[in-house]
């Protein structure tokens, strides 16, 4: 097999939020040589819970572990003359830059359009909260201000209205930020390849999100109306038949039954006749479509008695092989045991300091022209020499 793309690229990041650290991660991940640059004590992301086996400490953090695989780590304290010298010199050197924190660099004693001057051919990433001009460029911001502000935050919730949105999790703003800063800096490394020349990509987190508003932007903008949220499914502008069921077992489905589907209407009617669940749905006035919305209440209480008669596993299969669109819902802990991503081999061992092994999440990508493995999250400092120097 060839080698990465991005092998030969040193990049240098200084980050500490989900949008800045899935950056330089899905750089590290290909290849990419990413040196952390942390604070004494570490960045922010190494205090959040929850941790690895319990042990609340800079090294496992798996919040630290999620975004920064594969990079290595250097402490640096901006108020050290010789810290300074040494990240100088790293940048000399470097062909990225990811900031989130121009006062970050500030306080090293380096500038953007100075480096930028200096160093032409680098590509700058900044991914600022809300972009690096404009009267919010000294906002902050966090997960849930990054989906409020942008708009996502109103699709998100539950039927019940009288209750205020709900937050899904994830860090869905900042992944939303930190996908359009990945596709800005791929256009940018084509851009240096072709040219030579560098430049500094702008990223705004708020940006990233108010462009992102799934069907509300659509709906808005044509027949102006508002969407609503509902209940795990899409926000709509008139309510939709909810589509998630319980099993036996407990665990639920998730069904997204178009009644106008005529051959998914038959389908799931044959299935549910060979377990002598199909009632009056047999009877030939539910072949037509207005006929089977008129008596929505009740064709959704049968399906909803027909999953209840059988186990999750037993409805997901059998349903995939009946052509319907179901899927179960699995928690997080039950994606260790999902049989096709192990048969994938997507779920990796990583080492904890020490020695233990954990299921990590690999790569969603394979490529046939090189090969990529994740490597293990650095502990603090890690790629420091006894001296103090760093190894990049």
């Amino acid at each position: 097999m060839g080698t990465s793309p991005v092998q030969e690229l040193t990049v240098v990041e200084l980050a500490q939020s989900p949008a800045g650290e899935q950056t330089g991660k899905l750089l590290a991940d290909l290849g990419a040589h990413v040196v952390k640059v942390e604070p004494p004590g570490g960045v922010a992301s190494r205090r959040t819970g929850p941790f690895v086996a319990g042990h609340d400490d800079a090294d496992h953090s798996l919040e630290f572990w999620a975004y920064n695989s594969s990079k290595d780590s250097v402490v640096l304290d901006a108020a050290s003359e010789e810290a300074r010298a040494e990240l100088a010199a790293v940048l000399s050197s470097a062909d990225v830059l990811i900031v989130e924190d121009p006062e970050w660099l500030g306080a090293f004693g380096i500038d953007l359009e100075g480096l930028r001057s200096a160093r032409p051919d680098l590509v700058v990433v900044s991914i600022t909260p809300f972009g690096l001009t404009g009267p919010w460029k000294d906002y902050r911001t966090s997960d849930l201000v990054a989906l409020a502000a942008g708009g996502m935050l109103n699709s998100c919730g539950y039927d019940d209205h009288s209750i205020p949105p709900i937050r899904p999790g994830g860090n869905q703003g900042f992944q939303l930020g930190a996908s359009f800063a990945w596709c800005a800096l791929l256009l940018a490394l084509i851009e240096r390849r072709q040219t030579g020349r560098g430049q500094l990509v702008d990223v705004s987190v708020h940006e990233a999100n108010a462009v992102s508003g799934e069907l509300a932007n659509p709906y808005w903008f044509y027949p102006k109306a508002l969407v609503k949220r509902q209940t795990c499914r899409h926000a709509q502008p008139e309510p939709t038949q909810p589509a998630l069921f319980e099993c036996a077992d407990g665990k639920h489905v998730y069904f997204a039954l178009i009644l106008s589907e005529q051959k998914a209407w038959n389908s799931l009617l044959t299935w549910m006749d060979d377990l002598g669940m199909a009632a009056d749905l047999v009877d030939p006035a539910y072949q037509e479509v207005a006929h089977r919305q008129r008596a929505f209440g009740h064709v959704q209480e049968l399906i909803e008695v027909f999953f209840l008669i059988q186990d999750s596993e037993t409805v997901y299969h059998e349903g995939q092989r009946r052509g319907l669109p179901i899927g179960r819902l699995n928690a997080f802990e039950d994606l260790v045991h999902d049989e096709h991503l192990q048969e994938r081999g997507f779920f990796l061992d990583m080492p904890a300091p020490d020695g233990s092994l954990h299921p990590y999440p690999g790569l969603p990508y394979r490529f046939t022209a090189f090969e990529t493995v994740p490597g293990a999250p650095p502990r603090l400092g890690e790629h420091e020499t006894e001296s103090g120097e760093s190894h990049a």
